[in-house]
């Protein structure tokens, strides 16, 4: 979830001196076309939705809805959120309070590890805009709803109760944590960290290959060895899955701003590089669905994974020394701008209101290949929001 970044004395004015000329900044213009962009497709794709039940998701080729039990479920009023503070649009904040309301209920729900995603991005959002009892009350119940999925003998968060896994943990469920995080600050009971923390950190220890890449998908046995490592959303055991090497990115640097541990930063970092230095990276930045597809530089790429690594690196620049965070936030800007041309951005009133182009869900299965996810949408401008905020520069005065 998106916090306020602070802009790092020097760091602004080092990467922008080139462009201070006359006229317009090229970049700005560029974010401001996509905020434009963002309010009108959300404002078709609710008007869509406004009747119906559920929440969009997709497109296959028509809108794909879903329930509040889909692990994507708070995405989509998460994207609300973020576009009415990126506008002031009081349209955008109605339905956003509206498609929030829709997911009171899961806050009870034990089935899934997704409730960071299901609450913390709706309810979490409507909280920190709103500050309201309510959200708060609801992201705690769901907090101990999560934290129910945790064997204190296994010590990390069960992610799926299905499959031929003893005990599956995915390296998504790193983003569930900051729903953890804020239930300790908010309740000022230590259990909520706790968990999160030694699921940090077994997950580091467990997930991780040399090179700094993630396996998707650890099953541990019983008494907390690990049971196999491999993938279900990847190309194989062994690749590196594009999305979820962002999940690890933005899970472990939420992590180090939750904690000051020093060790998720540099674990961090290491994500950090084997990202950036990736040498099957393309020349827009824009990751291809795995680093290690075998038809690469035919394979489809995946804008939600952009997303996702341009919005943790805007946040990881703030946390680390000048210099390196030049590196990320540069590289970051640089991805942001590629989402944000007409390569990947939709054209008003087209990609059934959704707002990126060009994602991809979960291939080996042949689903949601090459179309717009919510998820993506949401990353999307909470990296806006990252990157204006760190460039001093309101979004509401573009």
């Amino acid at each position: 979830m998106r916090k306020n970044l602070l802009l790092i004395p020097g760091l602004f004015s080092l990467l922008v001196l080139g462009s201070c000329g006359a006229g317009p900044d090229p970049k700005l213009e560029s974010v401001k076309h996509a905020i434009d962009v963002a309010r009108s497709q959300l404002e078709l794709s609710s008007a869509e939705f406004d009747s119906l039940p559920g929440f969009p998701r997709s497109l296959m080729p028509k809108f794909k809805a879903v329930d509040a039990k889909d692990w994507t479920s708070g995405f989509y009023p998460g994207t609300l959120w973020e576009a009415y503070r990126l506008t002031g649009d009081e349209h955008l904040r109605a339905e956003a309070e509206k498609f929030t309301a829709r997911l009171e209920g899961i806050q009870y729900y034990k089935g899934t590890h997704d409730l960071g995603f299901m609450v913390f991005c709706s309810y979490g959002q409507q909280q920190q805009t709103l500050h309201d009892a309510h959200s708060a009350e609801v992201i705690v119940e769901a907090a101990n709803s999560l934290v129910s999925r945790c064997d204190s003998t296994v010590g990390l968060i069960r992610s799926w109760d299905f499959g031929e896994w003893n005990y599956p943990v995915i390296i998504d469920n790193m983003m569930n944590l900051e729903m953890l995080f804020w239930a300790s600050k908010h309740t000022g009971d230590p259990k909520y960290r706790d968990v999160a923390v030694r699921h940090a950190d077994l997950t580091m220890q467990n997930h991780f290959r040399e090179d700094g890449s993630s396996y998707h998908v650890v099953s541990y046995n019983d008494d907390g060895t690990v049971e196999s490592r491999g993938t279900f959303q990847g190309y194989s055991d062994s690749s590196a899955w594009a999305r979820g090497q962002g999940w690890g990115l933005y899970g472990y640097t939420m992590c180090y701003r939750e904690t000051g541990d020093a060790k998720y930063l540099d674990h961090a970092r290491r994500i950090a590089s084997f990202i950036m230095n990736h040498p099957r990276t393309p020349a827009d930045l824009i990751p291809y669905w795995d680093y290690d597809a075998p038809d690469i530089p035919d394979a489809p790429r995946d804008a939600s994974a952009a997303a996702v690594i341009a919005s943790a690196l805007f946040e990881l620049s703030t946390l680390v020394p000048e210099e390196e965070g030049r590196s990320y936030f540069g590289r970051a800007e640089r991805m942001l701008m590629s989402l944000s041309s007409d390569a990947y951005l939709a054209e008003k009133g087209t990609n059934g209101g959704f707002i990126l182009r060009h994602s991809v869900g979960h291939l080996p299965a042949h689903s949601e290949i090459d179309t717009p996810l919510n998820y993506a949408d949401y990353y999307y401008l909470e990296a806006i929001g990252r990157y204006l905020s760190l460039r001093g520069v309101s979004p509401r005065e573009l």
